[in-house]
């Protein structure tokens, strides 16, 4: 997904831990840490694999908690989609 706008990731993030947390992406706040939302070690490593598949990136399975927000972690993945 080279031409994905950072949007367009939080977005898709958003929907993501919604889906793990079993809550509905509106009450996902984008700059509260995800650890904090409730993501556990699992979910996040569980995320690291879907953004591989979802942006044919290759990325560490700390990285949601190298960027830990929804915002940061955005913002990271369009950076390295932008770099590739």
């Amino acid at each position: 997904m080279p031409t994905a706008t950072t949007a367009t990731i939080r977005q898709w993030l958003t929907a993501r831990v919604a889906h793990y947390l079993e809550r509905p992406p509106a009450e996902i706040d984008q700059h509260t840490p995800l650890v904090e939302l409730g993501l556990d070690s699992v979910y996040a490593m569980t995320l690291s694999g879907d953004v591989e598949e979802e942006f044919d990136l290759l990325v560490e399975p700390t990285v949601a908690w190298d960027h830990p927000t929804v915002a940061a972690l955005a913002d990271f993945l369009h950076d390295q989609l932008a770099s590739s």
